[in-house]
């Protein structure tokens, strides 16, 4: 198998293996995975809010499990870690599935994710987008959006900083879509700056120091605005001047001699005379045209009266 077919093959077998999961861990509060291929076998590290139904009493459920990963998935000796997640409201996988299990409850949609966006900022997020897509409240989809503090939609940090996840609520109307995007604390996006007051400028940067000390900016610097702005007239004022010498040092003559020559080459150019033809000819041209005209219409007058006699006599044939 080529390598693109097996990327492919690989990121199928693992959105099936996390569907598998939602499904059969979704009341245990399924908040992801992570799946590592491994000499020994395949280990699968499982996130969830609730450890202890994950792997049941004396590990019935987690052997069930195992088994029906063999079974469907032809995965070699899969080997289940389950970890317990330190904050459930910094999970999108697990916030989405709450949410939707709120709003099959019978909760308002607005009550219910303004409530859900606040409890994600109270835990220490830096930013929380929510979505709700399809019929929240009518007959006709439409889509609401929850937004708080700061948030990623492309680019890298979009796809490493942001946790991402989805639901979908089941509702009489139909189904509502759950999109949740939140921004974890402590998360390090590329346009972050911090300014070190008590940083030494000849320890970050001694070579930019030694500029400035020879003589550069702080040179500019010491000077008034004044005398600045009066150096620079001085030197608009001499430019002036040099270009007005430049000008009077033409010689006369010289252009005198360059107008002279364009004159006469003007004069000496010919220009090629235009036959113009007589009233005459313009007559006999039209005539024959004419004629020609007249000839061909004639023709065409013979040829459909023969056609006629030709119909007509075939007509006859055939009556006879």
């Amino acid at each position: 198998m080529a390598d693109e077919h097996q990327f492919i093959e690989n990121g199928l077998q693992r959105s099936q293996i996390d569907e598998f999961f939602q499904e059969e861990l979704g009341r245990a509060g399924y908040g992801g995975m992570d799946v590592a291929k491994t000499p020994m076998g395949t280990q699968i590290v499982l996130k969830a809010e609730k450890p202890g139904m994950v792997i049941g009493k004396g590990g019935e459920n987690i052997r069930k499990v195992t088994t029906a990963l063999e079974e469907k998935f032809n995965l070699e000796d899969p080997q289940i870690d389950v970890q317990e997640v330190d904050e459930p409201d910094l999970n999108a996988r697990i916030v989405a599935d709450r949410l939707a299990n709120a709003l099959e409850r019978g909760w308002y949609f607005r009550k219910a994710g303004h409530t859900t966006i606040d409890r994600i900022m109270d835990a220490g997020a830096l930013g929380a987008e929510i979505v709700l897509s399809g019929k929240v409240t009518g007959a006709r989809s439409r889509v609401e959006k929850f937004n708080r503090g700061y948030i990623k939609h492309n680019g890298e940090p979009a796809e490493t900083v942001v946790d991402h996840g989805q639901g979908v609520a089941v509702m009489k109307l139909g189904t509502i879509g759950v999109d949740v995007k939140i921004i974890p604390p402590g998360a390090e996006l590329p346009d972050d700056f911090q300014v070190n007051e008590d940083m030494d400028p000849e320890e970050v940067v001694p070579d930019a120091v030694e500029v400035n000390a020879e003589g550069g900016v702080e040179e500019l610097l010491e000077g008034e605005p004044e005398e600045a702005e009066a150096a620079e007239s001085g030197a608009e004022a001499a430019a002036d001047e040099a270009v007005e010498t430049d000008e009077a040092d033409l010689d006369e003559d010289v252009v005198e001699e360059v107008i002279e020559e364009e004159v006469e080459a003007d004069a000496d150019e010919e220009f090629d005379e235009v036959e113009v033809p007589d009233d005459e000819d313009v007559d006999e041209e039209l005539e024959e045209l004419e004629e020609d005209v007249e000839a061909e219409a004639e023709e065409l007058v013979e040829e459909m009266d023969e056609e006629a006699d030709d119909e007509a006599d075939a007509d006859e044939g055939g009556d006879a």
